[in-house]
């Protein structure tokens, strides 16, 4: 065995057939997958939840985790944000020629345990070589499948007037972090990305609540333009308080000495919440007991006026109108 990736692990041949055996089932097995056909059968009653994401991130590996957590964590979060049990991942890796097997393996073992954490399977997949500069290093694609369990599920235009916003803890933690280790910088307190496998504590929210009219996941853009996407779904407004916003300190520092707003800042371990007024409590309740929600908080609520606009009352009583991202604040971070 080579210690690198060579074209050759993509030619379908001997080298691909050990690249899979050595490392994907070492790692991914079980007995869907090591069937090995073209396709695996699933069985899945209901509804079915399916999202799709491919993964970028530049650095691969940065403190919290690393692409192959990312690309684990960020599909079964989607899968989950409409109220569904994740079940069944695919994944797909295009790798460089040259890329050390070493690194892969780290990757795949990541993606391995997340995985197992998350309590679902990767049924089928598959591994593309192409030439040194093609792509960088790794990309991954990433396909999630989950059971939808209530009707009406969580959905971006059922937000309603009087509705609670909450989410469930700091946010611009993954977007400062992946950029602090590409650039090489650092703070007196480090930081360290938030990526988290959150169906655990959604599914738990999902059967204790009886009604949440939203869930969704602020990860490029960060939280003001999810909320701008819930708004312009709904056309409802949403007024958001800053003193009401966890931002941990660490953060805080970094945006200010950066010139960011940790409001559009990539999150990958929170999920806004939007819910009855009614409910707000005992969610929070929820949250708070479950170690993906400890610093949950109510940040603020839905109402009719100005339609798909999205304010936040500061901190000295003015307000500010939150708009969508423009332009890419960060590439390359999930």
């Amino acid at each position: 065995m080579t210690s690198r990736v060579l074209l050759d692990h993509g030619s379908g041949g001997r080298a691909s057939q050990r690249l899979i055996a050595d490392l994907f089932l070492k790692y991914f097995g079980n007995p869907v997958l090591d069937q090995l056909d073209d396709a695996a059968c699933i069985s899945m009653p209901g509804e079915v939840a399916v999202s799709t994401d491919t993964f970028t991130v530049d650095p691969l590996f940065f403190p919290g985790g690393d692409i192959g957590s990312l690309a684990i964590h960020g599909t079964v979060n989607d899968v989950a944000m409409l109220g569904a049990n994740p079940k069944y991942l695919t994944v797909a890796c295009i790798l460089e020629e040259g890329l050390s097997l070493e690194c892969l393996e780290q990757i795949v073992l990541s993606m391995s345990r997340s995985a197992e954490k998350a309590g679902v399977k990767i049924v089928t997949g598959d591994t593309k070589v192409v030439p040194k500069g093609a792509v960088d290093k790794i990309f991954i694609n990433t396909t999630g499948l989950g059971i939808i369990g209530k009707r009406p599920f969580p959905q971006g235009h059922r937000a309603n007037e009087g509705d609670a916003v909450l989410i469930n803890g700091p946010v611009g933690d993954h977007g400062l972090t992946v950029l602090t280790c590409r650039e090489g910088l650092s703070f007196e307190t480090p930081v360290k990305s938030d990526s988290a496998p959150l169906n655990g504590l959604l599914l738990q929210l999902i059967e204790d609540i009886p009604d949440i009219h939203v869930l969704r996941d602020p990860t490029r853009g960060g939280l003001a333009t999810t909320l701008n996407e819930i708004a312009d779904q709904s056309q409802k407004s949403c007024l958001i308080n800053e003193d009401a916003l966890a931002i941990s300190p660490e953060v805080r520092e970094g945006c200010s000495l950066l010139g960011l707003d940790p409001l559009y800042l990539a999150n990958e371990g929170k999920f806004v919440s939007i819910l009855p007024e009614e409910w707000a409590h005992k969610a929070l309740e929820i949250m708070r007991n479950h170690e993906f929600g400890r610093q949950a908080k109510l940040i603020g609520r839905i109402g009719v006026d100005n339609p798909g606009r999205v304010t936040l009352k500061t901190a000295i009583g003015g307000y500010r109108i939150l708009n969508m991202l423009e332009g890419e604040q960060l590439p390359r971070i999930c």
